[in-house]
């Protein structure tokens, strides 16, 4: 392989007065050998990359670098700058530049090479020699390795040069306090005297000579912090920033043991090391790998940048936690697999809570399908009127100058889209519980509920369903042999057979016996008291929010569409009444009381306005799933509600969907709107009363460390 730079790759009178005129500069002579095939090209992935995060470090050191396409190996062009470029680094301009360009598909012997040098930029004595090299071949030599460096770093080129001092102002500093600077070298710290729990190095001489005999005596042994670093590109930030905890790590007598996830991949830190740690530091920009190794322990979260430029103060932030007792990743989040909604949960979570975060992963995943779908129906019945679902598909006949045409497609295209709602939330459910290996079968599950009418529920039932079955078969233990093929081909077999098997004779057939037995109860219920029967279909559209039991009201009233007479008129009336309450009780809860509510459920409730007006019931499943026993009753008592005066008020509907886009279809439309309204009141003032008297307790700690899900579960007040 070729060598990583020469001498025809080093400026050490580079001219260039922004970052941008430097990368190109030095891009340039890369060309010019053939090691960029398209100038252009790569200095828009170097833009790109800049654009993430600056790449100028603390020392006077600026290093844009990327992968790119266009590069056709690993190379390194260094430029030196006699007035400093801005690349975006806290204490200034940089003098020393170096632009690293890896290719796409980087061998790791080369990306080995570019990880060294980023560990040699936190030598002092390495970057002294840059400023005072005078010829390019030696440059290039000391940067390949292939050159000591102490040789010539005792003397800068002419002009000032930058301060080397810097460093040893760190050691003054208390371990708590900011410092951008790196702490002293190694050699220096050899020479230190015994740690104390506060020592600094200026103050360590002096309590170690006054202690008596008896205080020499054996620590039971070092503070030992386990780390991981890693960035965007993987090839400077991340070596750099473990590099310089490791140097800081051994100023203040701490065992600091780094793993880099970049480029080259990475290595695993020895389980028993990570099992022995005292406390955990995160320095990145991109999601650390198998995160949930390093639970149960303080643990220090901050960028790559912070790494490089603040060790000490991360090192002392994180022996603080550990005084204090603080853990920021439960143990127990890795006791129960790898599941996403599993790792992020409290020491005191039980299965309710745990449950409850599964419901709300698939939840989440589902909203936009029901938004997107629910809308475009309504818009399409909007446009063509009632009978727009039997148009016949715009693949086969579509007039571009009808808006029949038009409503025809929305139409299907929200049909197409509402089609993915139970799948997607079976499937996620499971991916909430197995990771991604409950995808397959919770996507197979949630379909079958479907085929068999199982609906919303039957949905909610495939996904744990395949979940469980997931995590049972990755508990179970398997030959060596095995375990490569497990995730790709045994698990999806199994889990889905399984899942396919309970679905098709265990869950779908009774769930289909219930719906038809309830259509048929429905049917005997035409002739009796009207009001009577409003208040059930109203319950039973807001009982599941859409499942089963939603389903077979609203079937039962678009059954009698097809001989349209009074009655049936008003029972397709209140049907969509009752079913409009539910979402926009919560969006008007959220807006009256909003502390009441999580962030998320805040959101979820602007959006709610416009699913319920457009009778899209599914928009209240978000805050049914996160609290069903308060929200469903109260959504049954504003659909009853609603129900009853739809049928008291004799009002009339002949669209099947629609909301209020079809209210010039409605028979008395203004007191049916009065009829919304009140449900809507009843259902917002009961979640608002039960929410308040009798909050669910806080399970998170107080001072744990933040993710989404802990800060919204937080917000919720102590009173109402």
């Amino acid at each position: 392989m070729s060598e990583l730079i020469t001498a025809e790759l080093v400026d050490l009178d580079l001219s260039a007065e922004t970052k941008d005129a430097a990368a190109r500069s030095l891009a340039e002579r890369m060309a010019a050998h053939g090691r960029v095939t398209d100038l252009e090209g790569f200095l828009a992935d170097v833009a790109a990359r800049e654009a993430r995060m600056p790449t100028g470090l603390d020392g006077g050191i600026g290093i844009p670098h990327c992968r790119s396409a266009h590069v056709t190996e690993p190379t390194l062009a260094f430029g030196r700058s006699a007035s400093g470029i801005d690349f975006g680094a806290p204490d200034g301009p940089a003098d020393l530049i170096f632009l690293i360009a890896a290719p796409a598909g980087g061998d790791a012997d080369h990306l080995s090479i570019l990880s060294a040098l980023a560990r040699q930029l936190m030598d002092e004595s390495f970057t002294g020699a840059l400023r005072a090299v005078t010829e390019p071949e030696r440059t290039a030599a000391l940067i390949r390795g292939d050159a000591p460096a102490d040789e010539p770093s005792a003397r800068a080129p002419e002009g000032e040069a930058r301060p080397e001092s810097a460093p040893e102002a760190v050691p003054e500093a208390a371990p708590g306090t900011a410092s951008d600077a790196l702490p002293e070298t190694p050699s220096e710290a050899e020479t230190a005297p015994e740690i104390t729990p506060e020592i600094t190095p200026e103050t360590a001489p002096d309590a170690a000579s006054s202690a008596a005999p008896e205080s020499p005596a054996p620590p039971a042994a070092p503070f030992r912090i386990v780390a991981v670093t890693s960035c965007p590109t993987g090839i400077a930030h991340t070596y750099m920033a473990a590099e310089s905890l490791a140097k800081a790590g051994r100023a203040a007598g701490v065992e600091v043991s780094v793993e880099t996830q970049g480029s080259a991949g990475f290595q695993r830190l020895d389980p028993q090391l990570v099992a022995d740690a005292d406390g955990v530091i995160f320095a990145h920009d991109v999601e650390v790998r198998e995160k949930e190794r390093f639970a149960g322990k303080p643990t220090v979260d901050v960028g790559v940048k912070a790494g490089i430029n603040r060790p000490a103060e991360l090192i002392a932030e994180v022996r603080q936690k550990a005084e204090r007792g603080e853990v920021s990743a439960p143990a127990r989040a890795t006791a129960r697999g790898t599941a996403p909604m599993d790792k992020d949960a409290a020491t005191g979570d039980g299965f309710a809570t745990r449950l409850r975060a599964w419901l709300m992963t698939g939840v989440s995943y589902m909203v936009p399908f029901v938004a997107a779908g629910g809308l475009l129906i309504a818009l399409a019945f909007a446009i063509g009127g009632y009978p727009i679902d039997k148009a016949p598909s715009v693949a086969h006949h579509f007039l571009w100058t009808e808006s029949t045409s038009w409503a025809a497609l929305f139409f299907q295209i929200g049909s197409v889209a509402f089609g993915f709602l139970v799948p997607v939330l079976a499937g996620f459910i499971a991916y909430g519980m197995a990771d991604r290996p409950g995808l397959v079968p919770g996507f197979v599950g949630g379909a079958i509920a479907l085929t068999v009418n199982a609906g919303f529920l039957g949905g909610l039932i495939a996904g744990l369903l395949a979940g469980a079955v997931v995590r049972a078969i990755q508990r179970a233990g398997v030959p060596p042999v095995l375990r490569g093929i497990m995730p790709v081909v045994v698990i999806p077999l199994v889990s889905s057979a399984i899942v396919g098997f309970l679905m098709f004779l265990v869950v779908g057939k009774p769930v289909a016996a219930l719906q038809k037995g309830l259509t048929d109860w429905l049917a005997g219920l035409t002739g009796a008291n009207a009001v009577i029967l409003g208040v059930i279909l109203g319950l039973m559209m807001c009982c599941d929010l859409g499942g089963p039991l939603n389903k077979v009201a609203y079937t039962f009233a678009v059954g009698g569409l097809a001989n349209p007479n009074e009655g049936s008129l008003k029972v397709m009336a209140a049907v969509m009444a009752a079913g409009m309450v539910p979402p926009m009780a919560m969006a008007l809860a959220t807006t009256v009381r909003g502390r009441l509510f999580t962030t998320a459920e805040r959101e979820n409730g602007k959006a709610a306005w416009v699913l319920g007006a457009s009778f899209i019931t599914e928009g209240a499943i978000p805050f049914a799933a996160a609290d069903p026993l308060r929200v469903i009753p109260s959504a049954m008592a504003g659909g009853a509600v609603t129900g009853a005066l739809s049928m008291a008020f004799g009002c009339t509907l002949r669209a099947p969907h629609g909301g209020i886009f079809v209210v010039p279809l409605i028979g008395q439309p203004f007191v049916y709107l009065l009829a919304i309204a009140a449900g809507t009141g009843v259902s917002a003032a009961l979640v608002i009363l039960l929410k308040g008297l009798c909050r669910p307790p806080r399970t998170r700690p107080a001072d744990s460390p933040a993710d989404g899900a802990a800060e919204d579960e937080a917000e919720v007040p102590a009173t109402a």
